[in-house]
């Protein structure tokens, strides 16, 4: 059987299907839904994770006064739980199977986890609560699921997260930021330590980008990353050290692999730039995808515009990759009018690949003959931890001349009418799209989506943070003036641009 995460009733839910098709029969009725989920070896048991039902306590208090949170008070713990999968799942969801819930208490919020091989552990990543600026706690446990006593797995050195079993069940790999207090924009590593005592090891320090766990298998550890534009599924020796790129060519795609249990073959959604992604398999050995969907059949009506991957130079001479996207009568001898795209993050990327529009209508706006421009800014995943520490205590400042040495080169090279650029992002884009509606009287118009204006202001009313903390290296108090110097507020005396603040 498969299963998956539904919210067709409002929460999200188990539910259990026969891989060759028929009804879903639900499988929980959790009173504040299910996060993540995972099998069990044997296929008997299906661990989740809840914050369970809300505590007597809270239901009064919000029968009497009303729904309201008290901010870094309320917190609702997430727990590992486990519900048996019966052969018949009942259709009347009051005689679901009872879930036992496995890890308790207000001392840790669990995110994610893994079953050891043999069925009889599991080993999870908690942080001292849910608060996203409680990042820094996230930890690596065990818990025994003989007597349900959890030990701490290791102490330091975080954050740590994502654990996953080796097929002995002696060690565990893991994310880690490796103790380095500005995790925001360094490299995250794969670690790997022994359950039962013994040191950790940091395994991908030579490799200089994020490295994204996803499996052990008994031919190494296998994880994802970005390659500038490109993203790819790697094979880690666990003893050597050694990396193998199992995906290609260089110009390709790769995300959410999966593996069959010998690992031979793997499963993932994949594109080659100006290709839709689409779900493939092939050997793990050699790669050589064989494409299941057509999800590109939708827009076979449709004239789509063209993406290619250009280079330029910033104005301190740092080389900045973006996605130009022309329309796809596009014609060199005309000038045309250009449109910035500016993602977020920082730490996004943009790619040449095809996907369906999110914050804006760009095939539409190539349609009606526009050029659009996609920076991956400095700050950007992709490129290296180096690169992605380029916007520290520069952010904003040093974003817009990335953005604004782009627009130039363009114009330089008769692409672009001068007269007709305008700009729009959202989060980390809106936030340099304000800025160019601070900076420079060259944009006819400007959107900021979700865009931050004050520095200041944003650290005290944020979730987050440690992000200025990190990316500033102060508080506002410490150090007012590189919260001025990087807040597009501080230059709105000299906008003049029409800007839209969605």
């Amino acid at each position: 059987r498969s299963s998956d995460l539904s919210d067709r009733d409002g929460k999200r839910q188990i539910y259990v299907i026969a891989p060759d098709g028929g009804e879903a029969s639900q499988l929980t009725a959790e009173e504040n839904g299910v996060g993540s989920i995972a099998w069990s070896p044997d296929g008997s048991a299906m661990a989740f994770t809840s914050t369970g039902p809300d505590p007597k306590a809270k239901k009064d208090r919000k029968e009497r006064y009303g729904e309201f949170d008290i901010i870094g008070g309320d917190y609702s713990m997430s727990h590992i739980w486990q519900v048996k999968v019966p052969a018949e799942i009942p259709s009347d969801t009051k005689k679901l199977p009872k879930a036992e819930q496995l890890t308790k208490g207000d001392q840790f919020s669990v995110s994610a986890f893994s079953w050891s091989p043999d069925g009889k552990r599991i080993a999870f990543a908690a942080s001292r609560d849910p608060d996203l600026g409680s990042q820094d706690t996230e930890q690596i446990y065990l818990l025994d699921l003989a007597d349900l006593h959890v030990r701490k797995l290791l102490d330091s050195g975080g954050p740590n997260s994502n654990p996953k079993w080796s097929p002995d069940g002696k060690q565990v790999a893991y994310v880690t930021g490796n103790g380095d207090p500005f995790f925001f924009y360094s490299n995250r590593y794969i670690a790997v330590i022994p359950v039962d005592g013994g040191s950790a090891r940091v395994l991908t320090k030579e490799f200089d980008e994020n490295a994204n766990l996803i499996d052990w298998g008994p031919d190494g550890i296998y994880f994802g990353a970005s390659q500038k534009t490109d993203a790819h599924v790697f094979r880690l020796d666990p003893a050597s050290g050694a990396v193998h790129r199992v995906t290609g060519p260089d110009r390709f795609s790769a995300q959410g692999a999966s593996f069959t249990k010998d690992y031979r073959t793997m499963a993932a959604t994949g594109a080659a730039p100006n290709r839709f992604p689409e779900v493939l398999v092939s050997s793990t050995e050699s790669f050589a995808p064989r494409y299941l969907t057509d999800v590109a059949a939708q827009w076979k009506d449709f004239q789509l515009a063209t993406r290619e991957v250009i280079q330029w130079k910033s104005e301190d001479g740092n080389l900045i990759e973006g996605v130009l996207i022309k329309p796809h009568d596009y014609d060199p001898s005309r000038k045309y009018p250009l449109l910035v795209v500016i993602h977020g993050g920082p730490t996004g990327v943009d790619t040449p690949v095809l996907s369906a529009d999110r914050y804006y209508p760009v095939e539409l706006f190539a349609a009606k003959g526009a050029l659009i421009l996609k920076p991956n800014y400095r700050g950007s995943a992709g490129y290296g931890a180096k690169f992605r520490a380029l916007n520290v205590r520069n952010l904003g400042v040093g974003d817009y001349q990335d953005v604004l040495s782009g627009v130039d080169s363009l114009i330089a090279k008769g692409l672009v009418d001068k007269d007709r650029v305008a700009s729009m992002g959202w989060s980390e884009g809106g936030y340099i799209s304000a800025f160019i509606t601070c900076y420079s009287d060259r944009f006819k118009a400007v959107s900021v989506g979700a865009g931050i204006s004050d520095w200041l202001t944003y650290y005290v009313n944020t979730d987050i943070h440690p992000f200025t903390r990190q990316y500033l290296k102060a508080t506002p108090w410490d150090d007012p003036e590189i919260y001025r110097k990087t807040s597009p507020i501080t230059y709105v005396n000299r906008a003049k641009t029409p800007t839209l603040i969605q």
